[in-house]
């Protein structure tokens, strides 16, 4: 059991330590740049913001998979649409950061 809840609430960290390779270069450098909102956090919250975020995504996924029964059918739309806003959301800090491509991480971002 507390493999599976470490499993699952550790996956999507995965996307967001491979995206924390892109943001390392960039928050300082072309990220500082940008004009943001007057109601933009300061840089150093966002990391424990994302933290939370990806913990409590992949904990509520577990939840999903636990109550369903496991990788039912019953369980195969709610954890497939979690999936597919996973890929978005791992796609999203490569897109902005790497290729600093704001149209598509807009579109992205619509999704989400």
């Amino acid at each position: 059991m507390w493999t599976h809840i470490l499993g699952f609430t550790a996956l999507p960290h995965v996307g967001g330590i491979v995206g924390s390779l892109y943001t390392r270069t960039e928050v300082p450098t072309w990220y500082k740049t940008l004009k943001k909102p007057a109601w933009h956090p300061p840089y150093r919250v966002l990391p424990i913001a994302w933290t939370t975020l990806y913990t409590s995504m992949g904990y509520g996924s577990y939840l999903i998979w636990k109550d369903m029964g496991g990788f039912t059918s019953a369980a195969a739309v709610p954890l497939g649409l979690y999936g597919a806003q996973l890929a978005l959301n791992w796609a999203w800090t490569p897109i902005f950061f790497g290729a600093h491509n704001l149209k598509l991480v807009r579109q992205i971002t619509y999704f989400i």
